[in-house]
């Protein structure tokens, strides 16, 4: 009955195709999965931190728009009644409004590029991750086109907010 050393060394393995071993091996692959999975959210934590700084500025930015619209609504007013002197002085001051709203919208719309690019960022490491393609080249360009987007986002609106200060109108009713 017992064959020895011999035997036991041409005993062949059973076949790997038993439904309990493919079980095992695809959930193994499933825990696997996960763990990109989980790994990716934890990744994909900072990006959304940054979304809500990126909604908090869009905030401000709409706030001075909307001041800068409503002054340059009273000015609008105001000049058909003034003096020619004064009404100079109203152009004047409609131009630098216009030219701050421009300001504005422009950062707004990198600001909000900006979002999307890094809403992109997310969305490419869970497709990364779930189809198990490498794309990090992808990610990590889309990413810095975010934070350039953003930084373009914050010039504009330091060059607003110089215009407002520098204008001297910015404490008149």
């Amino acid at each position: 009955m017992y064959g020895g050393a011999a035997a036991c060394a041409t005993m062949v393995p059973p076949p790997l195709d038993v439904p309990a071993v493919a079980f095992l091996r695809q959930t193994a692959g499933m825990e696997s999965q996960l763990t990109n999975i989980s790994h990716v959210i934890q990744l994909a934590v900072a990006p959304v931190f940054l979304l809500t700084a990126i909604a908090t500025l869009i905030n401000a930015l709409n706030s001075r728009l909307g001041r800068i619209v409503d002054r340059r609504r009273v000015v609008q007013e105001r000049l058909p009644a003034q003096a020619p002197d004064a009404a100079a002085t109203g152009q004047v001051e409609i131009r630098m409004l216009v030219r701050r709203s421009r300001l504005v919208y422009h950062a707004i719309f990198c600001a909000v590029l900006s979002a999307l690019l890094v809403c992109l960022v997310v969305a490419g490491a869970f497709l990364g991750a779930l189809l198990g393609v490498d794309i990090a080249r992808s990610v990590a360009a889309l990413f810095i086109a975010a934070m350039l987007a953003m930084i373009a986002a914050l010039g504009l609106f330091l060059r607003e907010v110089f215009l407002a200060v520098r204008s001297a109108t910015h404490n008149q009713l």
